[in-house]
């Protein structure tokens, strides 16, 4: 019973990102609101407070939430490829185009207009630099991760397919890129 009780708040706190998260992906990131988040999930606005001090920090949990799952995502890209040259962007890249197709990849963009959560992805990108620096520096892998990030726009802004490459030659070529040149 202690167990279960300890693990309410986590529940809980997991409840409201869930519901800010929807409401945000459903209708934008303006309609997170205290009172729409916490009718969202069910709970009373001090139940949020709780969890959450003001609408800030929720948009922060909400946005650490989604650099976890990145985060993630490159951990598992890289799993069978750590330690050679250029790992760490084919993993960046593979899990940036697969982002891109998440219902959550607007509400990350919008975040990142915030200069608290650029500061954030930049700490993260310093961070898994520094841990890479031995396989993913140089421009050249630099290069590669700025045309990811192109491409992760190109898809939230909805670019016209016949404009470009199709998303699978982008995305080979950039792999390749990595393992021809990769410094």
């Amino acid at each position: 019973m202690k167990e279960t009780r300890r693990r309410q708040p986590e529940i809980l706190r997991r409840k409201l990102l869930d519901a800010a998260t929807a409401l945000a992906v459903r209708e934008g990131v303006h309609s997170v609101t205290i009172g729409g988040v916490a009718r969202a999930a069910g709970v009373t606005k001090g139940g949020l407070f709780h969890h959450f001090p003001d609408k800030d920090a929720l948009l922060q949990a909400m946005f650490l939430g989604q650099l976890e799952e990145l985060d993630a995502a490159i951990d598992a890209e890289m799993a069978a490829d750590e330690g050679t040259p250029g790992c760490f962007t084919r993993a960046y890249v593979l899990a940036t185009l697969q982002h891109s197709a998440s219902p959550a990849a607007p509400l990350f963009a919008v975040l990142l207009m915030s200069p608290a959560m650029r500061a954030i992805w930049s700490d993260w990108l310093r961070a898994r630099l520094g841990r890479h620096a031995g396989t993913d520096g140089g421009a050249g892998l630099e290069l590669v991760r700025y045309a990811a990030d192109g491409i992760w726009l190109s898809d939230l802004w909805q670019v016209d397919p016949g404009l470009r490459a199709s998303r699978a030659e982008l995305r080979d070529t950039l792999l390749q890129s990595t393992r021809r040149n990769p410094t």
